[in-house]
């Protein structure tokens, strides 16, 4: 124990006030030995700016140490000098500087600086409601062909569309036993009057056989339409005009409209026939489709609170069978136009017809996710093969084989509506992931079990992971956002990185290092390590201090002014690239301006010991002739401060 010596770097983000004020007493006491010594880091830095040097690195290690710890007086105080030199940062110290700047009743300041913080931060997607983009033809066809396009081998001369599964099969709406060219059509729907039909999917490949006519217990002499069924089978929701037990409905214009109906199956037939509390004669509700958990009822319809000519709504399903209240699904979803048959997949996302979102012409069919907190990502077009000049709608898709099934009334099919079918082979967005390691900074060694966090753009914590016994993480997120991640662990400062996921980075890698808080030397070892310098930096080809490198050194004058008998030997090494004679005799020259830096500045020459090693003590194996990459000749490139005496 009498070679050794303990650096302890209190950083002020690890610990709290009480461990940190515990920590000082303890350092004061093992003070009085002469074999342990004690460097708060924080101080150190706090000195050395005090003395004049500046740096945004150093403002923003000072501001974080107190912001983490909650002194948010100090911090605002480092996060003042931050600004003062630089406004080049990441838009959370805006957020930081604010909160701070409120903590201490400076409200205007900080106005301005969440201000900033909001312009730095905004995504351009956020709050957009209905925006018809000069370029969205562009992102359609981005966005194409990523479809396999085949009739789907069930459509009839007349109209057939508004496919579901059902147990296995596909049921769909067709007006083959009712219809004819000549035949009225109905003002909400478009078609002629229509009913249900079933058919077999075979294969992996999901191949309709020959239709039939499904749920006779349901048939009317009106429209029966667009089914979709619980997961066990026992529920259906389907669209119907106004009718019920021989009784026709009619708005007071004396028109009958539509309504969502609901039946239960017993005894091989669908029966117990209801409409929705949410219905109205002077109104139409259609298309119903439900979430993955079977709580939430999407449809379309004209009631009250509509923001165009038909728009999507959703209404919960209580666990008693009673409804919610109806919700609009707001300006991303719905236009001043038509927004029509719904549908929710397994992941998530809506897919729904719409004629004014930016399309190919009529209905095209377009997509957005539903996101954790109810609102809904960017919407897009599904692009061609799916959407044509013509209506393209009632877009149904199973997410395990892809393969699914759409409805349009475009060019060359058989009926005034066809039914067809696709396979996806590629997803419209891919499934976002940030990931990345925690690690030391000055050694790269792997720090499993981190607790790293992840926030959004307003600071709000979304979800807290570990490292796994790699030092690998990874979040599940969204795209077209901006995230902070921070890491803490035992021992180490608390760090913390922004990163904002464009559209096609479907893998980000954010890699967090930390600096240590804790740093045990011994004599022998390099001091540099405890601040993480690497490399006392020259201008090329010189040995004259720059002023990055000043900065360094301060720190190591600051250290060896706190404990006077400390010695240190300074070592200066180069790559191999140039002859061995100049690479020894520029490493020496620039060993000694290091060590006459710090004479200059108050230490006793016989404290400091310099020598220039050149290529002799190659960190790799990068010598002559071998090739490398700038970063393995960087390796080599280093600057040590060897303590040889305490």
């Amino acid at each position: 124990m009498k070679n050794n010596i303990l650096l302890y770097l209190m950083i002020l983000g690890l610990f709290s006030f009480n461990n940190y004020a515990q920590k000082g007493k303890v350092s004061n006491a093992d003070k009085k030995y002469d074999n342990y010594a004690y460097i708060d880091a924080i101080k150190t830095y706090e000195r050395v700016s005090n003395k004049g040097y500046k740096s945004a690195e150093m403002y923003q290690k000072l501001g974080n140490a107190y912001f983490f710890n909650a002194e948010l007086d100090k911090a605002a105080k480092w996060y003042g000098e931050l600004f003062a030199i630089t406004s080049s940062v990441d838009p959370e110290y805006y957020y930081r500087y604010a909160h701070c700047l409120r903590s201490i009743g400076e409200n205007d300041k900080a106005n301005e600086m969440l201000k900033l913080y909001n312009e730095k931060s905004k995504d351009p997607a956020k709050g957009e409601t209905y925006i018809k983009e000069v370029n969205y033809l562009d992102k359609i066809k981005a966005n194409s062909g990523r479809y396999k396009v085949k009739d789907a081998g069930v459509n009839s001369k007349y109209s057939d569309y508004g496919s579901s599964f059902y147990n296995g099969k596909l049921v769909f709406t067709s007006s083959r036993d009712t219809g004819s060219l000549g035949q009225r059509k109905h003002t909400w729907t478009d078609q002629y009057f229509t009913n249900l039909y079933i058919c077999d999917l075979t294969g992996d490949s999901l191949t309709p056989g020959p239709p039939k006519k499904f749920a006779p217990g349901v048939k009317s002499k009106f429209h029966e339409a667009s089914a979709v069924f619980t997961k066990d089978g026992n529920t259906m929701y389907f669209t119907r005009n106004n009718y019920l037990e021989g009784k026709k409905g009619k708005d007071d214009n004396k028109i009958t409209l539509v309504k969502i109906y609901k039946a239960s199956y017993a005894k091989n037939d669908w029966t117990n026939v209801t409409e929705l509390p949410f219905n109205s004669d002077n109104y139409s509700t259609a298309h119903p489709a439900l979430s993955p958990d079977e709580k939430t009822l999407y449809f379309a319809s004209d009631m009250p609170g509509t923001l165009g000519e038909s728009d999507i709504f959703k209404v919960s399903i209580n666990s008693d069978g009673t409804y919610g209240i109806p919700v609009n699904l707001g300006k991303t979803i719905n236009t001043p136009g038509k927004e029509t048959f719904p549908f929710v997949t397994d992941d998530n996302e809506i897919y729904f017809a719409s004629d004014t979102h930016s399309g190919l012409g009529g209905l095209d069919v377009f997509v957005s996710q539903i996101k954790e907190d109810g609102t809904f990502g960017p919407v897009q077009n599904v692009g061609a093969e799916v959407n044509s000049p013509k209506d393209d709608f009632a877009y149904l898709i199973d997410t395990k084989s892809r393969i699914g099934f759409f409805s349009s009334n475009r060019d060359n099919g058989k009926g005034y509506d066809d039914i067809y079918k696709f396979l996806e082979t590629r997803p419209i967005k891919c499934k976002y992931e940030l990931n990345g390691t925690t690690s030391e900074l000055a050694t790269n060694e792997m720090l499993p079990k981190s607790k790293v966090s992840l926030y959004d753009d307003q600071h709000k914590l979304l979800k807290t992971t570990e490292s796994d016994d790699k030092g690998y993480y990874s979040f599940d997120i969204e795209g077209e956002k901006t995230y902070s991640v921070r890491a803490e662990k035992e021992e180490y400062t608390t760090t913390e990185k922004t990163v904002t996921i464009a559209e096609k980075d479907c893998k980000t890698q954010l890699n967090l290092t930390f600096e240590k808080a804790l740093c045990k030397v011994a004599v022998g070892d390099d001091l540099g390590k405890c601040f993480g310098i690497k490399w006392i930096y020259f201008e090329f080809d010189k040995s004259d201090i720059k002023p990055v490198a000043a900065l360094d050194l301060a720190k190591i004058l600051d250290v060896m002014a706190e404990y006077p008998n400390m010695k240190i030997d300074i070592r200066s090494h180069t790559d191999s690239r140039g002859s061995a004679k100049y690479n020894e005799g520029l490493s020496d020259r620039r060993a000694k301006s290091t060590r006459e830096w710090l004479i200059k500045n108050g230490i006793n020459p016989n404290r400091l010991s310099s020598k220039g090693y050149g290529e002799s003590l190659l960190y790799n194996n990068c010598s002559d002739g071998v090739k490398c990459t700038e970063e393995e000749h960087q390796q080599n490139r280093r600057s040590e401060f060897i303590i040889t005496a305490l």
